[in-house]
């Protein structure tokens, strides 16, 4: 009994020194760093740890960060590259599929490290992202190796750091900085690619008990002109969904949208027809807008008219009435409607869009 009590007091006192660990600066002082944006729907994510230069200039590069691959003296790897920062493995996470200066890198998380050269070195994401360091670095491991060329800066970066510049909706090059050097490449995404699954996978959600969440990804279609066979799916679902469809002006419009897209002209002509007694005086306003920006101008004056009928001697249908009889020449008779509309403008904005459309139609243009 007596021999079971010291080994329980042994055991417990390595117990509480092993736990007893006080949060202290990491070894070097060196700074703990996250750092991500979203390109389109991509989340990328860099996990790293800063280095500063703390009065080595000039002994950065070639010197604590020595060319090519090396042998560390420590774990498994006889050709190294460096870790890209300090401490634990530098990691880059890209939620989609991502390309990397061109070239395909699936999603996932990726050790990332640096083979230094003296005007071009290499860049290396390794399926590997959890080893300490580049210590245990296996080439077999990598998923993408580029060249990456880097460049010098006009100012001194003090604490490495990696930024993201350039950026497109598409796209952002992503600097590593320290020092002197920047070592940049590209992320690209693809927006509609990744914008499609993600409504595919949302629509099999609580999301698609809504028809609103058809409407929307139809829509999605129709603004970038791609997709158009499902999102004719998707506008059916909106329309006419078990549980969900709700046939209104933004459902059919929506639907009309895409066949008009697809050329299926007459298909979408019949379907605004049953719209049209769906909608609000302003939906109505901007579907007839829509039939002139595609120069369909009878159509356009068909519904203007049809508006104006309805809501009769209002700022929109008197506006309507006069991008109407412009749209046939009709200047005069224009005239007299926008000059009716002007002090009924609710806003300055309007008000500035109706004395321009009055100074065309007294020069006797067109104001569509």
């Amino acid at each position: 009994m007596k021999k079971l009590l010291i080994l329980f007091a042994i055991l417990l006192s390595s117990y509480q020194l092993v736990t007893a660990q006080l949060t202290s600066l990491q070894n070097g002082g060196n700074k703990k760093a996250i750092t991500g944006e979203r390109i389109g729907l991509t989340d990328v994510v860099i996990n790293y740890d800063r280095p500063g230069v703390k009065g080595r200039e000039g002994k950065i590069w070639g010197g604590l960060v020595p060319y090519g691959f090396n042998d560390l003296g420590f774990g498994t790897s006889k050709a190294a590259p460096w870790r890209a920062g300090a401490n634990e493995n530098t990691t880059i996470e890209f939620s989609t599929d991502v390309k990397i200066d061109g070239h395909d890198l699936p999603k996932g998380k990726y050790g990332f490290s640096i083979a230094l050269g003296k005007e071009e070195s290499i860049a290396i994401f390794s399926k590997n992202s959890t080893s300490w360091g580049s210590f245990f670095y296996d080439s077999t491991q990598d998923a993408l190796r580029i060249t990456v060329r880097q460049q010098p800066m006009d100012k001194e970066v003090e604490w490495l750091k990696y930024e993201f510049i350039n950026e497109t909706p598409n796209s952002a090059t992503i600097a590593l900085e320290w020092e002197n050097l920047m070592f940049p490449f590209k992320v690209e995404v693809d927006n509609n690619k990744i914008q499609l699954e993600s409504f595919r996978r949302e629509l099999h959600s609580s999301k698609g008990f809504q028809w609103e969440a058809f409407a929307q990804a139809a829509e999605w279609c129709a603004d970038n002109n791609t997709n158009l066979e499902e999102g004719l799916t998707w506008a059916n679902n909106a329309i006419s969904g078990t549980f969900i469809g709700d046939k209104n002006f933004r459902t059919l419009s929506d639907k009309a949208r895409i066949l008009q897209l697809m050329g299926r002209t007459a298909e979408a002509d019949t379907v605004m027809q049953q719209a049209m007694p769906l909608g609000t005086m302003v939906e109505v306003h901007t579907y007839a807008r829509q039939l002139l920006t595609n120069k369909r101008y009878k159509e356009a004056a068909i519904v203007f008219r049809a508006n104006y009928k309805k809501y009769p001697n209002v700022f929109t249908t008197n506006v309507g009435m006069a991008r109407s009889l412009s749209s046939e020449g009709n200047y005069k008779e224009a005239l007299k409607y926008a000059t009716t509309a002007l002090p009924q403008a609710p806003d300055p904005g309007n008000k500035t869009s109706v004395e321009n459309m009055i100074e065309k139609l007294k020069e006797g243009k067109d104001i569509n």
